[in-house]
């Protein structure tokens, strides 16, 4: 399997400081990225670590799911991830993840509700970035 990069370019002290990401395998674009919009409402067109920590469990989840229904003897038809990552002090010092919400809902043939719920935990379980993952609490909200 390929390795994928970014890299990020930083100028400037923490709090007054700005970045840029760039997706350099895919090529799909740089992102802005500032601490103090980090910890805003509002991100005014400005991504985070934890933006961008969700967009990759969202994808990742959902094919870890579509997987899951295969295998199950379903079709998934349509599958709707949101990842929320929640950012907060760590107690050692610093700041941390503090937990990830996955909420998922599926349009799926040849499987029951339940049959869904076990294959939305076996991905939550399965998906590459839920493994790398595993020092932050994961909860999964799962509806058909």
């Amino acid at each position: 399997m390929p390795t994928r990069t970014a890299t990020t370019v930083w100028t400037g002290p923490l709090l007054q400081g700005s970045g840029q990401v760039e997706m350099n395998s895919s090529g799909v674009g740089t992102y802005d990225v500032s601490f103090p919009k980090r910890a805003a409402d509002e991100a005014d067109g400005t991504t985070s670590p934890e933006e961008l920590i969700a967009a990759a469990h969202s994808a990742c989840y959902a094919m870890s799911l579509s997987n899951e229904v295969s295998q199950a003897g379903g079709t998934p038809n349509r599958l709707d991830v949101k990842a929320d990552v929640s950012l907060g002090p760590d107690p050692a010092g610093g700041f941390r993840l503090t937990g990830i919400t996955l909420t998922v809902s599926g349009d799926v043939d040849g499987i029951d509700a339940a049959a869904f719920e076990a294959a939305a935990q076996a991905a939550k379980v399965g998906c590459p970035v839920s493994k790398a993952l595993t020092g932050v609490d994961i909860t999964l909200n799962v509806s058909t």
